[in-house]
């Protein structure tokens, strides 16, 4: 929540070969359910077709009692959905169903295409009519104008596909996975009995019983057939360039990402900034902002001997305000999602803990409440580096002016908050905490992984 309105990834999720395949893609999907609320869908193979249900909103929203039982098939696909690019229309959620030559096809995807403008106006020039404006679409068209065996258009097509994208593909009897050559989104592949699974997170694993086998390699193309999984990769030059904020915001704690515990990996970020601060500050405790700063303020606590304590308290059964016509209205719509425990925080110095501060706002709020309840001192920490650069792989973060330590320094964007100090991480300091396999810090120092040809504006 502390993401200053950033939103999540979207999620995928996929089942291979078993009897209730659309009620596990149901339960895979929420579990997944942090990484998109606009909208949720599934569709489902038979061996002869291909039915799909889906619907705006929560997966609770999207599905009513007895949709699932006009889902019959034992392979399935399914989206949650935050639409980074294309608006909320129903055509915009996923998954998207085509019925062509090659029989039926649908697709998820959880990403960014950056070269999707581009790529829209080449195959529009051509004679193909898109529904919708998600970038998503434009698989299945390239797909379909591919020419030869399925897995050979799969290939070429995603050659030509630059960015972020993890998507699966169902056909009426095989699925298939793809990740893109940079690694850049997860995905993983687990078993469950005789039946093969695919998902972002490995949370929606445990979920529907499942076990994690191993994690989709960058540039994999994964099929998944009556023969069982056989793999190729659609590109020569892979690396992986796994998104730095998979571990700092958008993966559940109990998920594991290249071989490595989120909630771990967050531990020691709380445990650096700890480093940071011995024999330099005074408090009195530690407090997280929940759900994704928890980790971290835990390591901080460890690492400095000063005790966690739930000094904010968040209400997890808001959903969304839509009457908020005023800031005095706004303002009452946050403090029904996040409240202080003034009986903890009244008089005392506090270590506050967050993954990132973006336009600010929120950060500003928390410290507010703290103050407002008491608190006596809020130094702020943040377990990331500075926002400083626009994502363009998947994330609701598009420009530099939404950015606010893109036009301010640390201290006066601690003056702005109303923080008695502030202290960030360093892009050195993550890869310490990270460890393993290369990542993305694109967002933090804006060395993008690849080129991002129309959105080069966005940087001005």
């Amino acid at each position: 929540m502390s993401m200053d309105e950033i939103q999540e990834e979207c999620g995928v999720f996929g089942i291979y070969s078993h009897p209730e395949a659309a009620s596990l893609s149901y339960f895979g999907l929420h579990a997944l359910q942090h990484r998109g609320q606009e909208g949720a869908g599934i569709a489902v193979a038979d061996g002869c077709t291909i039915r799909c249900h889906k619907g705006r909103g929560l997966l609770t929203d999207a599905f009513q009692p007895g949709d699932l039982k006009n889902l019959p098939g034992c392979n399935a696909i399914g989206h949650v959905r935050y639409g980074t690019n294309g608006g909320d229309e129903i055509e915009n959620v996923q998954p998207m169903v085509a019925r062509a030559a090659i029989g039926s096809i649908a697709v998820v995807h959880n990403g960014q295409i950056v070269n999707a403008p581009e790529l829209r106006e080449k195959l529009e020039n051509h004679g193909s009519i898109f529904r919708g404006t998600s970038d998503s679409e434009i698989i299945l068209h390239m797909i379909q104008r591919r020419k030869g065996p399925l897995l050979d258009k799969i290939r070429e097509a995603c050659s030509l596909l630059d960015g972020a994208f993890s998507f699966l593909l169902l056909t009426e009897k095989n699925l298939y996975a793809i990740r893109d050559k940079n690694g850049l989104r997860p995905l993983s592949l687990g078993k469950l009995g005789e039946s093969w699974c695919l998902s972002s997170e490995t949370c929606a694993f445990e979920a529907v019983g499942a076990s994690f086998i191993r994690d989709i390699e960058p540039g994999e193309i994964v099929k998944i057939s009556h023969k069982g999984v056989e793999s190729c990769y659609y590109a020569e030059i892979r690396r992986h360039r796994l998104c730095a904020m998979e571990y700092v915001y958008f993966s559940r704690p109990d998920s594991d990402l290249e071989g490595q515990n989120v909630h771990s990996v967050r531990k020691k970020t709380g445990m650096l900034l700890a480093e940071k601060d011995s024999g330099r500050l005074d408090a009195d405790m530690v407090v997280g902002v929940p759900d994704s700063s928890l980790s971290a303020a835990m390591g901080y606590s460890e690492k400095s001997g000063l005790p966690y304590e739930m000094g904010l308290i968040k209400n997890r059964y808001v959903g969304r305000t839509f009457i908020e016509p005023t800031q005095k209205l706004r303002d009452t719509g946050v403090k029904m999602k996040l409240s202080a425990n003034s009986t903890v925080v009244k008089g005392k110095r506090l270590i506050l803990l967050d993954d990132s501060i973006v336009r600010g706002t929120t950060s500003r709020h928390i410290i507010r409440l703290l103050r407002d309840a008491g608190a006596k001192e809020v130094h702020l920490r943040i377990a990331s580096p500075a926002f400083r650069y626009p994502c363009f792989y998947g994330v609701d973060m598009s420009t530099r002016q939404e950015l606010i330590s893109s036009s301010m320094d640390t201290e006066a964007l601690c003056s702005f908050l109303g923080a008695d100090s502030l202290c960030f991480l360093e892009v050195d300091d993550l890869k310490k905490a990270y460890g393993g396999h290369g990542f993305c810090f694109a967002c933090f120092d804006g060395n993008y992984v690849t080129q991002i040809y129309s959105y080069l504006e966005k940087l001005k």
